[in-house]
């Protein structure tokens, strides 16, 4: 009886983990928590392995910029906070060029008009990569919720998922989580 009696809670547990949640992406916006977190270079897992070309036709590829911090944000033009940190994450990105940080932008849902409008408008002159088959998003499993935009990952010289944030940055604590890795 007692574990008929456990059973069902956890049954109910278990079908609520694994719902399907297509409907909700489609049907609207759902934020990240806005957790930020650190994670010590002996914690980091394996680098992070993720290619594509840019909305200016650019190839890109992670590999390529071992050696610098790549500072990494998932967003897509019609999420509100990723409009609300767009100033704050190119005012970033120009403050950390010059100091080997490279940005680049994950979307998750544009095409290439809504997403140049969208860094035509908020003056973002970062590439983006488009990521509507969720191939890269694949690749951050793990790293990043599908479910979290915007998120920034902060990936260290090996290519290391050093820090995240899941939701909308915070300047400051971006601003020192990069200082954290640099200093490494």
């Amino acid at each position: 009886m007692l574990a008929v009696g456990l059973a069902l809670p956890l049954g109910a547990v278990l079908a609520a983990c694994g719902s399907d949640t297509s409907e909700r992406y489609e049907s609207g916006y759902v934020s990240g928590d806005g957790v930020a977190t650190e994670i010590p270079p002996a914690d980091r897992g394996d680098a992070v392995d993720i290619t594509g070309t840019t909305y200016d036709g650019e190839e890109f590829s992670a590999a390529d910029v071992r050696g610098e911090v790549l500072v990494l944000n998932v967003w897509y033009a019609s999420c509100p906070p990723c409009r609300k940190e767009a100033p704050d994450l190119q005012a970033i990105h120009e403050d950390y060029s010059a100091q080997n940080v490279v940005m680049i932008g994950v979307n998750v849902r544009d095409d290439a008009g809504p997403a140049q409008a969208f860094e035509k408008t908020y003056g973002i002159t970062y590439p983006s990569i488009p990521d509507e088959g969720a191939e890269i998003m694949y690749a951050l499993r793990g790293q990043v919720a599908p479910n979290a935009v915007p998120s920034t990952l902060v990936i260290d010289r090996d290519g290391r998922v050093a820090a995240r944030i899941s939701g909308a940055i915070d300047p400051s604590v971006l601003r020192t989580m990069i200082d954290t890795v640099i200093a490494e």
